[in-house]
């Protein structure tokens, strides 16, 4: 959950790199948060509201962690788009989601790995 909560306080920031592990908790917690909502959704609301509000809410910061797990792979934001091509977007996008990060700094930033833990 902490892995979580500092995506959302890093919610506008798309610069500098994330950690596999930061991306996929995210992601993790996320999916787990949108099918109770939905479940909820369904079974009292009769409606897909709570899941809406989630979805627009969570966009900026999904959208910025993705970039940063880009950035750590080495490539630019910009890649982000590649997912609008079907099947093979997608597919490209999860490659790159789970690739590596290159070992030391490159042009955006120290690599997370190695970085100070933050108190």
């Amino acid at each position: 959950m902490n892995w979580f909560v500092e995506v959302v306080k890093k919610y506008a920031v798309f610069s500098g790199r994330a950690r596999r592990k930061e991306y996929w908790m995210f992601a993790l917690v996320y999916t787990i948060i949108a099918v109770v909502l939905a479940i909820v959704d369904a079974a009292v609301l009769g409606s897909q509201i709570l899941t809406a509000i989630l979805t627009i809410g969570l966009l900026l910061p999904g959208l910025g962690v993705t970039v940063r797990r880009l950035h750590d792979a080495g490539r630019t934001g910009w890649w982000i788009l590649i997912g609008i091509i079907p099947l093979v977007g997608s597919i490209v996008m999860l490659v790159f989601l789970c690739l590596d990060g290159e070992a030391g700094a490159n042009k955006y930033g120290e690599n997370p790995k190695f970085a100070p833990a933050q108190a």
